[in-house]
């Protein structure tokens, strides 16, 4: 799929594309809805439909020192913009110049001259612009007069609560995956390069793929059953520590799966590992035997969850 950047024009078959705006980080149920509304507008019409995002996160800008948050990767989104049906990711670059653009001028300058969109779908709840000034209502207001039409698709609920990425997160710092990737649709999943660790668990006899956890959030520190998708397609069930090691000096937070039953070397190929079950916090242990016995334990435990 097409990846765009917000600062290019946009001609050809891509012009006069149903556009949904979005954050869109998780792509969870209710993102889903938001995207699905512009793209069922766009087959009925016989339009492009584009699904637009934000990299880095706006809170990112206005906030920089907050702990890292992020559900998805852009190349995660990508896919699963792709896989959803759109024709292209927008990605808008948020900066000082984006951050001071009026609400009106996003509308006028960026949706409809730079991009040409025929119509917008966001959340009922998005806001936009210089000073979070722009809703739906300016963006009905000021769309009408440049012939932009505009849609807002309300909040989804389950019996909880409405779904957002905010309680996802909070699902996800708990220990909760079942609920975090109920929500999602899909299994949270962290993308990255593997990378050389210190051969610890090589030498305990469980080599692992040891992945950076950049900009994503983190979960709960413990143990996890996990699924890792290879470049290659191949899915492999296993067992994963994401933390800090605390049995290992000195301490380096890391992702570290063991996958079962395979001895391939994986250094330098990005690796997707989708967190499935939490088993247990991390813990310090007395010695690497008595570590040895409880990792045993976890990938009996992790293989029964999988199975």
């Amino acid at each position: 799929m097409i990846r765009l950047n917000g600062k290019d024009r946009i001609d050809g078959d891509l012009r006069g594309a149903i556009l949904a705006l979005g954050n869109f980080d998780g792509f969870h149920f209710g993102h889903q809805a938001v995207a699905g509304k512009a793209l069922s507008w766009a087959r009925d019409e016989g339009r492009p439909a584009i699904i637009a995002t934000f990299d880095p996160h706006p809170v990112r800008f206005f906030k920089p020192d907050l702990p890292p948050f992020r559900l998805t990767s852009l190349d995660q989104r990508q896919r699963l913009f792709a896989d959803a049906g759109a024709s292209a990711m927008l990605v808008f670059e948020f900066n000082a110049g984006l951050a001071g653009t009026t609400a009106e001028d996003f509308v006028t300058n960026l949706l409809v001259d730079r991009f040409g969109a025929a119509g917008v779908v966001t959340g009922a709840d998005f806001t936009f612009g210089k000073g979070a000034q722009g809703n739906i209502d300016l963006l009905h207001e000021v769309g009408a007069v440049h012939g932009l039409k505009s849609a807002a698709v309300s909040p989804i609920s389950d019996s909880d609560d409405v779904i957002s990425s905010s309680r996802i997160r909070a699902a996800l710092k708990d220990g909760h995956c079942e609920e975090a990737n109920r929500l999602l649709t899909r299994p949270f999943a962290i993308r990255g390069e593997v990378i050389h660790g210190d051969k610890n668990g090589r030498l305990l006899g469980y080599p692992t793929a040891n992945i950076d956890i950049g900009q994503y959030l983190r979960p709960k520190y413990g143990i996890y059953a996990v699924k890792g998708r290879l470049a290659d397609g191949r899915v492999l069930n296993g067992a994963a520590n994401l933390g800090i090691r605390p049995s290992f000096d000195p301490p380096k937070e890391l992702l570290e799966p063991y996958f079962f039953d395979f001895s391939e070397h994986l250094y330098g190929q990005t690796i997707e590992v989708e967190l499935h079950h939490f088993l247990r916090g991390e813990q310090k242990f007395d010695d690497l035997d008595a570590l040895k016995v409880q990792m045993e334990k976890d990938c009996e435990r992790a293989r029964e969850l999988l199975g």
